[in-house]
C-alpha cells in the first residue's frame, strides 16, 4: 500500500508540474515582439542590417561597424531596435548634437550637451520590409524623444528620394546638407520635439531605463518600402 501511495504523490506531482511549468517556461521565453535600446552585442547584427540596406542602393553604409559600436557605447539611450522572437528586424540609431546645422563632425561626435538628436540611421532587414515597420519604429523612436527633457528637435539626413517617406513621419526640409559621401548630396531635414509622448502605436512593448512606455499591438495599412 505504502509503495502504491508513493507511486500516485509521483504521478500527481508529475502532473501539478506538467501544468505549472508552461506558465513558467513563457517568463523565460523571448517576447514575440519587444523594443530596446540596442547595445554592443547588438552591433554586428545591426551592421548586416545596415551593409545590405544601404550598400546595395548608394554603395556607402551610414555607420560602419566600429561606428556602430561607438555610439552604442557613448550613446545606447539614443538607439531604438525591433526585435521578433529574440530577432533584430528594424533600429534606429542616434547621437546628441549642439549647433543648428549637421557638419561631417556630426558623423562620429556625441555631444552630451546638445539638444538636438542626430539620426544617422534607419534600417529594416530584407525579410520584414513593406511591412510599416520603418515608419512605425521611426514614430515610437520620436515618441520616447518627447520623454527626454532637454531634447528639443531631430535632424537628419538623407538622399532626395527618401524625402516623401521621411515627410510622412512628419520631418521638414531644411535645406541643402553641407556633408558630401563619396559623390553623395544630402538633404537635411527636422522635426520639433515638444509635448508629451502619445502612448499608442503598433506593437507590444518599449522598454527604456526610467521610460517605461507600453504601447498596444494594433494593425497599420502602411505599405512601404522600410
Amino acid at each position: 500500500c505504502s509503495a502504491k501511495r508513493i507511486h500516485h504523490v509521483s504521478d500527481s506531482i508529475k502532473h501539478l508540474l506538467d501544468v505549472i511549468s508552461p506558465g513558467i517556461q513563457r517568463r523565460h521565453t523571448l517576447p514575440a515582439s519587444e523594443v530596446r535600446p540596442l547595445n554592443t552585442q547588438d552591433a554586428i547584427s545591426v551592421f548586416e542590417i545596415e551593409r545590405e540596406a544601404f550598400i546595395s542602393v548608394s554603395g556607402e553604409c551610414p555607420l560602419h561597424l566600429d561606428e556602430v559600436r561607438h555610439f552604442l557605447t557613448l550613446c545606447p539611450e539614443l538607439s531604438m531596435g525591433w526585435f521578433e522572437e529574440g530577432r533584430l528586424v528594424a533600429f534606429i540609431i542616434g547621437s546628441l548634437w549642439d549647433q543648428d546645422r549637421l557638419t561631417s563632425d556630426a558623423l562620429t561626435l556625441h555631444k552630451p550637451c546638445g539638444s538636438t538628436v542626430h539620426i544617422h540611421v534607419l534600417a529594416v532587414h530584407r525579410t520584414f520590409r513593406q511591412q510599416g515597420k520603418g515608419p512605425i519604429l521611426m514614430w515610437r523612436y520620436l515618441q520616447y524623444l518627447r520623454c527626454l527633457p532637454n531634447v528639443r528637435r531631430a535632424v537628419l539626413m538623407c538622399e532626395d528620394f527618401l524625402i516623401p517617406f521621411y515627410r510622412k513621419s512628419g520631418f521638414k526640409v531644411l535645406g541643402r546638407c553641407a556633408i558630401t559621401v563619396a559623390n553623395l548630396t544630402f538633404t537635411e531635414m527636422w522635426y520639433p520635439i515638444s509635448g508629451h509622448a502619445y502612448m499608442r502605436r503598433n506593437s507590444e512593448a518599449i522598454r527604456f531605463p526610467q521610460h517605461p512606455l507600453t504601447l498596444p499591438l494594433t494593425k497599420t495599412d502602411e505599405q512601404v518600402d522600410l
